[in-house]
């Protein structure tokens, strides 16, 4: 089904939307959770609140892009169940993404500054605008969907070091992005 029509579901308030929701992306939503929480049972209550999520946001939502907008559902509830679980301990994998990202996303002033979410968010569309399609791919891969470097090289049969260089060259590329915008 397409994404208009399952839109108009959740519009007109049909339970379809979220059958027609979990046909499309059901697998998605859990391949993010599960990347994030790495515990099948916790990914799959995230993938069920994405569902309620959803519903209570659409409407009034009328999202442009339906993937985009479940998935950051999907992801946000993934992030804050493990804030939550792991308040005292620290997941490997979503920890190094982030760790890697800091350097990009961190200069002395940042956190003095009160900078929308949102601004720092078009400022890195605007950037992956810019990039060809497989370094955009393996940048979202690993920083959004928290891809480990062994899936996106299975992914996109590449040696280990090339997904490695390919993500340097792009976080610093970033950087240099973002200190070129003012952020």
């Amino acid at each position: 089904m397409e994404d208009h029509s399952i839109i108009e579901l959740y519009w007109n308030r049909s339970e379809q939307a979220i059958r027609e929701t979990e046909l499309k992306y059901g697998k998605l939503f859990y391949h993010i959770a599960r990347n994030i929480l790495h515990n099948p049972a916790d990914a799959e209550e995230c993938v069920n609140d994405t569902y309620l999520g959803a519903w209570n946001a659409i409407p009034p939502a009328r999202p442009r892009v339906l993937s985009a907008y479940l998935c950051r559902i999907a992801r946000n509830l993934s992030l804050r169940k493990y804030q939550m679980i792991h308040a005292s301990k620290r997941n490997p994998a979503v920890a190094m993404s982030f760790e890697e990202l800091e350097e990009c996303l961190a200069s002395g002033d940042l956190d003095d500054r009160n900078f929308a979410d949102d601004q720092l968010a078009d400022c890195i569309n605007r950037f992956l605008d810019t990039l060809d399609a497989e370094p955009r791919q393996v940048f979202v891969r690993r920083y959004w969907y928290f891809d480990s470097v062994k899936e996106i090289m299975k992914r996109y049969r590449m040696s280990k070091s090339k997904v490695e260089s390919m993500l340097f060259r792009t976080r610093h590329k970033l950087r240099t992005w973002i200190e070129e915008e003012g952020i």
